[in-house]
């Protein structure tokens, strides 16, 4: 049996990183895991090729090469995908399809041949059976979770990981927490779902093997769902993988109350965390009741974000506007809180409706649901009816977009981050790639660019007053020219 496993192509958006890319030499940001799983999932005897259309072409010789396409993705990627779909009808090769975008609105896809929805651990066996007997069913579901013991290491010579700026791994799945707009318990359920250390540690061994030591993100939607777990058995399990190891800083998601826990935190930097991503949501309390974001009520926000800083993890955070209870003046809030907590990669966006979520069920009975979920909530396009009117929400949520990326301010919140930031002590050794972005960012930013005298300033600033960050400050220089590329293409 040969079998392509066809990962769709992401459009340009925030999180795509597509402009900034080009200054370390590669195609994409991180490789698809999901499809990298499945393939470990799959017989050994098949033969197996990955098409990631954001690296790679999809050519009619690699669709006719395979006697089944399988295909998963994201909401976001709805639109290759599609055109996935047609181009592999157009050659009546049979197509399987899994993953969020399809477990969400698997309804939406009559054109594919076999859904394995849900988690593959479960759904993928009874397809695998089934087709041995030739009895081959439409949609295959599953009714529980996963036990992530029995998922095997993703199959990384699949891919060229130098195409990547980052590889991906997973930890865990699920979140203890229960926000109305967010689908990660919809799919995964509320109880954290752990893989063993050792699973962890083999996964490392062979990214490692490859040659790769840059950064690692632990895809988890809430990292720390499980803190005793996290601080007895896994970060103790990675600080003593690496200490015959070199480079390899780690990255990942999390929630807010990591700044109540100075133990884990602590646990975390020794074993090579320097970033987490947290939803922050809003500054507004009535908001972050009405979406039932509890875990960031009753604290002072700006300073749970100063903790992390100071344990030397970055913080990037996720907004939200357009809530129910949003006033007019909730976005100034959200830029004037943005700006004094140095929260650099600050990803603001439009409230959406992902199918499934509880949210989505409560506007569909208000009748509030008006357009397909995209699945990019920085795109400045929402699928609800917003209780403020959606050309106000519009108009503040590019408000917001113009002022929080504007070099003067953008550079302001970067020197902020770095007056606060603990130097990380775990650091990726400094390649080819990473000593040539110096010169294409000091070159393109600092000759060729509007922020040019914002740039040298903070690049002055830094080498005087916080030398060992100054490759966070070109990252994030860096980082900057993406966000306002997508700001002026799909905002202002």
């Amino acid at each position: 049996m040969n079998v392509l496993l066809i990962y769709p192509k992401f459009p340009d958006t925030f999180w795509s990183f597509t402009y900034a890319l080009s200054f370390i030499g590669k195609k994409s940001a991180f490789p698809p895991l999901g499809l990298l799983t499945v393939a470990g999932l799959l017989p050994e005897a098949w033969s197996k090729r990955l098409v990631d259309m954001n690296v790679d072409n999809l050519t009619d010789k690699d669709l006719l090469w395979a006697d089944m396409a399988f295909i998963g993705g994201m909401a976001v990627q709805r639109k290759s995908a599609m055109q996935i779909i047609r181009r592999c009808k157009s050659l009546n090769l049979k197509i399987v399809a899994g993953g969020p975008l399809f477990t969400s609105e698997p309804d939406e896809f009559a054109e594919v041949d076999h859904l394995i929805l849900n988690e593959a651990e479960l759904t993928l066996p009874a397809f695998l059976s089934d087709l041995e007997k030739g009895q081959l069913k439409k949609v295959y579901r599953a009714s529980g979770f996963a036990n992530l013991c029995d998922t095997p290491p993703p199959a990384w010579d699949l891919i060229k990981t130098k195409r990547y700026a980052s590889m991906s791994i997973q930890f865990s799945r699920g979140c203890p927490f229960n926000c109305e707009f967010c689908n990660v318990t919809t799919l995964f359920g509320h109880w954290p779902r752990m893989k063993a250390p050792a699973q962890i540690t083999t996964e490392l061994d062979r990214i490692y093997a490859s040659g790769w030591r840059s950064s690692i993100f632990f895809v988890d939607d809430n990292f720390i769902g499980n803190k005793t777990y996290l601080k007895t058995r896994l970060l103790p399990a990675l600080i003593e993988w690496r200490k015959d190891k070199k480079g390899c800083v780690f990255f990942t998601e999390a929630s807010i109350n990591l700044a109540d826990d100075p133990e884990l935190l602590d646990l975390m930097a020794r074993a090579g965390f320097d970033a987490v991503f947290i939803g922050i949501e809003s500054p507004d309390e009535v908001s972050l009741t009405e979406c039932h974001k509890t875990q960031n009520k009753n604290r002072d926000l700006l300073e749970s974000v100063a903790i992390i800083h100071h344990a030397g993890l970055q913080v990037m955070g996720g907004f939200i506007v357009g809530f129910d209870s949003d006033a007019p003046s909730i976005f100034q809030r959200q830029v004037d809180f943005i700006q004094k907590s140095g929260i650099v990669t600050a990803m603001v966006g439009l409230l959406q409706a992902p199918p499934g979520t509880r949210l989505f069920d409560r506007l569909s009975r208000e009748s509030r649901i008006v357009n397909t979920f995209s699945g990019d909530n920085v795109d400045g396009t929402t699928n609800i009816l917003p209780r403020m009117g959606i050309d106000s929400l519009r108009a503040g949520y590019q408000s917001i977009m113009q002022q929080i990326y504007s070099p003067k301010n953008y550079y302001r919140r970067v020197r902020t981050l770095l007056m606060e930031l603990k130097p990380p002590e775990i650091t990726q050794p400094v390649n080819a790639q990473r000593f040539f972005s110096f010169f294409r960012s000091a070159f393109r930013l600092g000759v060729l660019g509007k922020e040019r005298f914002q740039y040298w300033r903070l690049m002055i600033w830094t080498l005087a007053f916080k030398p060992r960050l100054m490759s966070v400050a070109i990252t994030l220089s860096i980082y900057g020219h993406h966000y306002r590329k997508i700001c002026e293409r799909y905002i202002y």
